[in-house]
């Protein structure tokens, strides 16, 4: 009998069809992402069953290409359809994740990064062969998909689950405090906290020009924004000016992310906390692939966060690089008080608390 292995049929078969159920469901990413943009979804939540032209003539849209977008929907089990009469209708259940009233449930937010890694394909694989990186400013839609993305997240439950991370914190908010945001991108939770604490101070830094000019533009007296590239920030952050810092979901994409984590640690008084939000992968395969968005998590790491740190010559640590390297690299910066917390509506990050 031969030692070769035996050609498993079933396995190809079964294989083959997974590639299949991707192929489509790739595809239905485009068209969820496209029904978000364009208020289609919220649309179709106010409608009973209707023609594609009543649904294009309350959407404000073109006719011919909603009922295509709609064709996509029906075979991608989104949209019922009625053939008798030719209409269509999204239920409540499927609304209730597809739609702006959703508030955080709203997966068609992140259905947007499909179509935003697919514009850097070319460059990404430009790197596959000659290394480097690709820049932030390859990325002309990121900034606007993370700022929604956060405003689901981050904002919809900053006063109900996020600050109380942080016992004390909002007596401290409400009678005045320095608090800085590294990493801020479009300011959307800055901005927020300086409008509801109008007695503290709020400080924001980005690598981004265009995420800064589009974040200082609310007028809100008690906040600032600086344009600054953070690889050196462990030499120029100020000394122990901040009573409060946080960062979400931008350490892993730093060039440097020490020098910014002991920036932070320079730049925080003593007592003070760091509240940083990163993605919750272990860094252990065998962990991982039990995330329920793991395959999105790592595609999104290899097409932007690892790439633009490298972009910079910096170490590409990548969305994923795990809670265990996480608290290594926080030990390093010279914090030891360090609690990973978890929030319930929240699988895609950990939540650390960290005194300095």
């Amino acid at each position: 009998m031969s030692d070769k292995k035996i050609f498993d049929k079933l396995k190809a078969e079964t294989f083959a069809g997974s590639l299949m159920d991707t192929l489509n469901r790739s595809s239905l990413s485009l068209m969820i992402s496209i029904g978000h943009r364009s208020a289609l979804f919220d649309t179709l939540a106010e409608m009973d069953f209707a023609s594609s032209s009543e649904i294009a003539g309350k959407a404000g849209l073109n006719e011919r290409y909603v009922r295509e977008w709609l064709g996509a929907m029906v075979t991608g089990g989104v949209i019922e359809y009625a053939p008798g009469t030719n209409t269509y209708h999204l239920p409540a259940e499927h609304a209730a994740y597809l739609t702006r009233k959703a508030g955080a449930d709203n997966i068609g937010v992140f259905m947007q990064y499909t179509a935003v890694m697919g514009e850097v394909e070319d460059d990404i694989l430009r790197c596959f062969r000659e290394g480097g990186g690709v820049p932030y400013s390859k990325f002309h839609r990121f900034h606007e998909v993370m700022a929604e993305d956060s405003g689901q997240s981050v904002l919809s439950s900053l006063e109900s689950h996020i600050l109380p991370l942080v016992p004390g914190l909002i007596p401290k908010l409400k009678s005045g405090i320095k608090m800085l945001d590294v990493g801020c991108g479009s300011g959307k939770i800055i901005n927020k906290l300086a409008a509801l604490f109008p007695n503290s101070h709020f400080t924001g830094i980005d690598l981004s020009g265009e995420a800064i000019s589009t974040a200082a533009g609310t007028g809100l007296k008690n906040v600032e924004f600086i344009v600054k590239d953070l690889s050196d920030f462990h030499q120029t952050a100020p000394d122990a000016k901040y009573d409060f810092i946080t960062t979400f979901d931008a350490i892993h994409d730093q060039g440097k992310p020490l020098n910014v984590l002991k920036g932070i640690n320079r730049a925080l008084k003593p007592g003070g906390i760091y509240l940083m939000q990163d993605i919750s992968g272990t860094g252990h395969l065998e962990e991982d692939i039990k995330h329920p968005i793991g395959t999105f998590l790592y595609t999104i790491s290899c097409m932007h966060c690892m790439t633009v740190s490298l972009a910079q010559d910096g170490e590409g640590l990548g969305a994923m690089w795990g809670e265990e390297k996480t608290k290594e690299y926080l030990l390093k910066a010279g914090f030891n008080s360090i609690h990973t917390n978890k929030l319930a509506h929240d699988i895609q990050n950990n939540w650390y608390v960290i005194t300095k």
